[in-house]
């Protein structure tokens, strides 16, 4: 490898990092003859797919030059930062040579915008072609697009890419033209609605001709970042869950904010990224897309920020106390899903299970319930145990954030004097 690409590799790799929505998830294309590599399972970058295969990408800006000034990205316009600027068959012989020594199994390309949208969204289009028509590349492909590219560069870039992805970046549109004045949601969210156009027609070409070329097979996804403005939970899980309703859409990522530029008073002097509210809204995320909650009972005008010390679905059961105990050899699949530590795979094994007998505290362990949760909120076949009826919704909480070295003789106290609790 040229040392003049070496040096590139590391700036732009760098400058790569902090766009986390880069998985690597939702198509599927097996090996073929002539072809260089394939696609398929679940992963994430430096992660395992589901037959235990590690799944890596390279991770890599085209370049890091940029005519934006956002306020809060490391690559911004006024930046002094190293630079640099990968030539399209650079980028995609680079690809290649990881690909054959087994360095990588796919590719995720960003960019920063030089010139205008266009021009950038063609050369990463441009780099996406070579590497399916020229090298015959059948690994996974996920492409940056660039907000406000044309309708014809994002549906090229569809053609070639396993998927596509526009970073919406600040939930809020008054605090996105504070940060960075250059964009507007009408940027973002053109490329979206081009994609998700794209997603519907090819499925529907593909009903009738199964030789129709699909487009971006692994839909599209999105990045906000957290913490950087006074946005609100309840305004970020409505915009996920309106995203969400594009039947297009399959990932909505959070990334804390990271105090970067430290320069600009216009963000908040964060001494470290917003981690455990990074995780809360994952797991609100999940709750929306696996369990059939509404945003609405996550959040709401009374409640509109995660509780941190729970997790949502715990805080969600706290706060109605009226729908627990819950009998787990009589509940159904929906009220089984609102059970904290109950999962999707145990609920669905425990409507199996209780076909043969009765559950009681022992089977629900081997299907992988977490009793250490669940135990305040149901009723098995066994004796009955004290529930969050009797011990208060207060005293719960207190026993499941408490360190667990102090969990047992709290329970012990909270059995003893319900009413002090």
């Amino acid at each position: 490898m040229k040392s003049s690409v070496l040096d590139k590799l590391k700036i732009l790799a760098e400058s790569a990092k902090y766009d986390v929505s880069c998985a690597s998830s939702g198509t599927s294309r097996s090996h073929r003859s002539g072809a260089i590599g394939s696609a398929a399972g679940w992963g994430i970058c430096h992660s395992f797919a589901a037959d235990g295969r590690c799944i890596s990408l390279l991770k890599i800006m085209l370049t890091n030059y940029c005519m934006y000034d956002c306020a809060y990205c490391i690559n911004r316009r006024s930046n002094d930062i190293p630079r640099a600027t990968f030539s399209v068959s650079e980028l995609v012989e680079l690809t290649i040579e990881f690909y054959r020594r087994n360095y990588i199994e796919g590719l995720f390309l960003s960019s920063g915008v030089v010139r205008n949208p266009d021009y950038t969204m063609e050369r990463m289009v441009r780099v996406a072609k070579d590497l399916r028509t020229v090298h015959h590349f059948n690994g996974y492909i996920h492409l940056k697009s660039i907000p406000g590219a044309s309708e014809a560069l994002v549906h090229e870039a569809g053609l070639y890419a396993d998927r596509l992805s526009v970073n919406i970046e600040i939930p809020n549109e008054q605090s996105l033209q504070m940060l960075a004045p250059d964009k507007n949601f009408q940027s973002v969210f053109s490329p979206m609605r081009y994609i998700q156009q794209g997603v519907l027609q090819s499925a529907e070409e593909r009903k009738h001709f199964r030789s129709a070329p699909r487009f971006a097979p692994a839909g599209q996804s999105t990045q906000m970042i957290i913490g950087a403005t006074p946005d609100s939970d309840q305004s970020i899980l409505r915009l996920s869950s309106a995203l969400y309703r594009r039947q297009s859409m399959k990932r909505v990522y959070y990334s804390g904010y990271i105090h970067i530029n430290k320069y600009d008073t216009r963000l908040p002097a964060l001494r470290q990224a917003p981690l455990v509210r990074e995780n809360r809204l994952y797991q609100a995320d999940w709750l929306l897309r696996f369990y059939q909650f509404q945003v609405d009972e996550i959040v709401n005008d009374a409640y509109p920020n995660l509780d941190l010390e729970v997790d949502p679905k715990l805080s969600w059961a706290l706060r109605h106390p009226e729908f627990f105990p819950v009998d787990i050899n009589k509940a159904d699949y929906e009220l089984l899903l609102r059970i904290p530590g109950v999962g999707v795979k145990s609920a669905k094994a425990i409507l199996f299970a209780r076909r043969y007998g009765r559950l009681g505290t022992y089977q629900l362990k081997k299907i992988g319930v977490v009793m250490k949760k669940a135990q305040y909120f149901i009723t098995t076949a066994e004796l009955p145990s004290p529930t969050i009826q009797e011990i208060s919704p207060e005293g719960v909480r207190r026993l499941l954030v408490k360190p667990n070295k102090q969990a047992a003789d709290e329970r012990q106290l909270a059995l003893s004097f319900p009413d002090d609790v």
